[in-house]
């Protein structure tokens, strides 16, 4: 039996015990690293170092520990060495592997927490999540920490909050599945998305927060180029995130999510088919028609598609009920309500004077109004969307009771 949301040619069977691999890429830390290595081995007997082309003779310090050790002929990046031994680890038998750095800026006594979430989420990524409220950090540290947690949510739906901790545990199948395309600092927030995007599990685990030797940091942060890799790398994933086109899933029954305006119906038993819940596909539709009925000119799909990104819903089935909105009903209605409420009296009168000279005054009766039937026509399209899918498909009842009831998410 395959774990949920892998499919079975790449991960491993739920009898084969989970074994885990401590990765330590390092890069001119050899002053540091002998000393993460002894603590990792103390808690941990299977320590991989991979030497991304450092020049301090860093690997000279470890010669005599039991580790195995990879290394490139020069430096390409701290996720192209995460990379390289990802991929001698899966052929080694390994099934996760527990990155740290080899700047003392990770704590090895924290090695046992991950190797007891790795064995309650054997099919997340696990990152490790630094109390910042410890010692004295710098702002510009928690600043971007906070604006990288902003990003991801906006990109995956998914909150987490340390996207840019180093230390964490990941299932080796990922790397079998994806193509990356960062080698830098960036492979770090391009795994974490690619992972949410494909239906995988973003989980935490709380870790300490060691202070650095001297109060300083080893870092070889390329400001320029990292930063520029980073920036470009969100942006092309934000953009992405905006597309309402689905993401290539782990779980090999997930199917493509196909919508048609002209058969609505179908289309959404064909969604209720699939590992989407009715209730989320509910909310979605109720989303996009409270969104599609607020004047938001020519801004109504890139809202939709902020919103329904950040909270993780259905961006095709709310896309497709916010046209719901377009036809001159729901404005004029809006408008007819938010007259109503200034003057106690419907809008009669229908002129270059009443919708021309004062546009200003309509655009604000359509917002008040909207304020009332926005929430009142979601509510309504969600319920209708829901009782289609629980009670409109008869001959799947089997299946929809064991997805509503008993099946569980992958997160």
């Amino acid at each position: 039996m395959n774990h949920p949301g892998f499919p079975g040619r790449l991960f491993f069977s739920d009898m084969e015990k989970n074994k885990i691999l401590v990765l330590i890429p390092v890069f001119n830390h050899g002053d540091t690293l002998r000393q993460v290595v002894m603590e990792a081995l103390g808690l941990h007997d299977a320590v991989m170092v991979v030497d991304d082309g450092s020049t301090d003779g860093s690997m000279d310090g470890i010669r005599d520990l039991d580790v195995r050790r990879l290394s490139h002929a020069k430096n390409l990046g701290k996720g192209a060495a995460i990379r390289t031994g990802a991929k001698e680890a899966r052929s080694l038998g390994y099934t996760h592997i527990i990155t740290m750095d080899a700047d003392l800026q990770h704590s090895a006594g924290d090695i046992p927490l991950f190797k007891i979430k790795i064995e309650c989420h054997p099919d997340a990524v696990i990152i490790g999540k630094r109390d910042f409220n410890t010692g004295k950090i710098p702002v510009f540290p928690v600043l971007g920490r906070s604006l990288s947690n902003f990003r991801l949510r906006i990109q995956t739906g998914r909150k987490l909050s340390d996207v840019r901790s180093g230390f964490r545990a990941y299932p080796l199948a990922l790397f079998d599945f994806f193509e990356f395309k960062e080698n830098r600092c960036a492979f770090g927030l391009e795994i974490l998305v690619k992972s949410a995007w494909a239906g995988i599990a973003l989980k935490e685990v709380d870790i300490s927060f060691p202070c650095r030797p001297n109060g300083k940091r080893i870092s070889y942060f390329r400001y320029l180029g990292d930063c520029l890799s980073i920036a470009l790398l969100n942006a092309r994933l934000t953009l992405r995130s905006f597309l309402p086109f689905p993401h290539k899933q782990f779980n090999e029954d997930a199917r493509p999510e196909r919508l048609s305006v002209l058969s609505p119906v179908r289309s959404l038993k064909r969604l209720a088919e699939s590992n989407i819940s009715p209730a989320r596909i509910a909310v979605s539709g109720a989303v996009g028609v409270f969104l599609g009925a607020l004047p938001l000119i020519g801004w109504h799909t890139i809202a939709i598609l902020i919103v329904a990104g950040a909270c993780r819903l259905n961006k095709l089935v709310a896309l497709a009920t916010s046209q719901l909105c377009v036809i001159p009903f729901m404005p004029a209605a809006c408008i007819e309500t938010g007259h109503f409420m200034r003057h106690g009296r419907f809008l009669t009168e229908f002129s270059m004077e009443t919708l021309g000279y004062q546009c200003l005054d309509r655009l604000f009766e359509w917002f008040t109004g909207s304020l009332v039937l926005a929430p009142l026509a979601g509510l309504i399209v969600g319920v209708l969307i829901y009782q289609v899918l629980t009670s409109g498909l008869q001959g799947s009842r089997p299946a929809l009771k064991k997805r509503l009831g008993e099946s569980r998410p992958i997160e």
